[in-house]
């Protein structure tokens, strides 16, 4: 069986400066980076205490994910495969198959009771 531990959790927000500023005033979160992505959304990732905080800025499009708030979490696992076929042996949906963003990092977004948005992933060290 696979082995499972908290990975991060995912914020979405219409001003991400503003909301990572909130996390590093307020906790003492360092800011790991803050840049823009492709079509000019910023993101940022904050490191608060060895915990991970990604904050996406908002679409502004409905149907597309929240305009604010949670987006997902996530879990991390040795063997993303294995989890995804046991999961889905449990009943579990997934909302994509498995996709390798980079090598070493595959993911998967399944959901969770409520409509919980849980990304899976598997980071593999590269050499």
């Amino acid at each position: 069986m696979p082995n499972y531990w908290y990975d991060h959790i995912h914020l979405v927000s219409p001003d991400v400066e503003k909301t990572a500023e909130f996390y590093e005033k307020n906790f003492n979160a360092k800011k790991v980076y803050l840049r823009e992505m492709p079509p000019g959304r910023k993101s940022a990732e904050l490191n608060l205490n060895g915990s991970r905080i990604l904050i996406a800025q908002s679409t502004g499009t409905p149907g597309t994910g929240p305009a604010g708030g949670l987006e997902h979490f996530g879990i991390r696992t040795d063997d993303l495969e294995s989890a995804v076929q046991a999961l889905k042996s449990n009943g579990v949906k997934f909302r994509n198959e498995i996709m390798t963003l980079r090598p070493g990092l595959k993911i998967a977004f399944m959901w969770g009771p409520d409509n919980v948005l849980i990304e899976l992933m598997e980071i593999k060290p590269q050499a």
